[in-house]
């Protein structure tokens, strides 16, 4: 599961190569759950196709790029299991480069006024719009964590409008799901943000978020991506009963 020991992988890592992946991609998962550290979850055998996962077969980790096998290990060391996420992208590492670069640039960015718990409860809200069962489960996990609040992601699945939401987050839920739409964008749109503190760069943060997890969300539906089993019950649950469910 994941932990609070990944801050000493959020460090960019002096290259062996240059396609070199930054480690900071695993700053979205700080704050949630530890285990001890599972069997490595992806393929040994070339070509090997797991159902639970998606469509797509697994790629040997002896066939992968180092950067992309080591970015791997130590997540699945350190939080105890590899979200399936990683796992798919493998199967065209260029572009698993590139994906967790921009998540890397939009998620894990230190300025402007989105929280953690935000960016989480965009792609929750502009998930579920896109039908994507994977991005809603496993950002449902993450906002519990950093929100704090076990049931507010799922209040969202069902109808946003109806959750237990403040006037900021409905407004920059709005917005979010006016990206997603591709809504005609208007000065109206801006003024609402502005109205609850999101001043313009917070306006192309959000916008970001929503249309790359736009992306994600329909490669996600494409592989048939699913959601490891560890992402339903964290952060509902107390730590160490969850330590106890993932260990069964």
């Amino acid at each position: 599961m994941l932990s609070r020991v990944l801050g000493s992988l959020l460090q960019f890592r002096r290259p062996s190569c240059a396609s070199r992946l930054p480690l900071r991609v695993l700053e979205s998962f700080r704050g949630g759950p530890q285990t001890t550290a599972l069997s490595h979850a992806y393929s040994t055998d070339s070509g090997s196709r797991d159902d639970s996962i998606g469509r797509y077969p697994i790629p040997n980790k002896t066939d992968l790029p180092f950067d992309i096998v080591e970015l791997m290990e130590e997540m699945e060391v350190k939080t105890g299991f590899l979200p399936n996420v990683f796992k798919a992208m493998a199967h065209r590492p260029t572009e698993f480069r590139a994906f967790f670069a921009y998540y890397n640039a939009i998620i894990n960015k230190e300025t402007g006024n989105l929280t953690k718990a935000d960016k989480e409860l965009i792609i929750v809200a502009t998930s579920v719009a896109n039908r994507c069962l994977y991005c809603v489960i496993a950002h449902g996990a993450l906002h519990r964590i950093y929100s704090k609040k076990p049931t507010v992601a799922d209040q969202v699945t069902v109808n946003w409008k109806l959750a237990d939401l403040t006037a900021r987050e409905l407004a920059m839920l709005e917005f979010a799901l006016a990206i997603c739409r591709a809504e005609n964008i208007t000065e109206e749109h801006f003024r609402k943000l502005e109205a609850h503190g999101f001043d313009r760069e917070d306006a192309w943060d959000i916008a970001a978020i929503s249309a790359f997890f736009a992306m994600s969300n329909r490669l996600a539906h494409f592989m048939d991506l699913r959601p490891n089993k560890e992402f339903y019950t964290m952060g509902r649950i107390p730590r160490e009963k969850e330590k106890m469910a993932s260990s069964e």
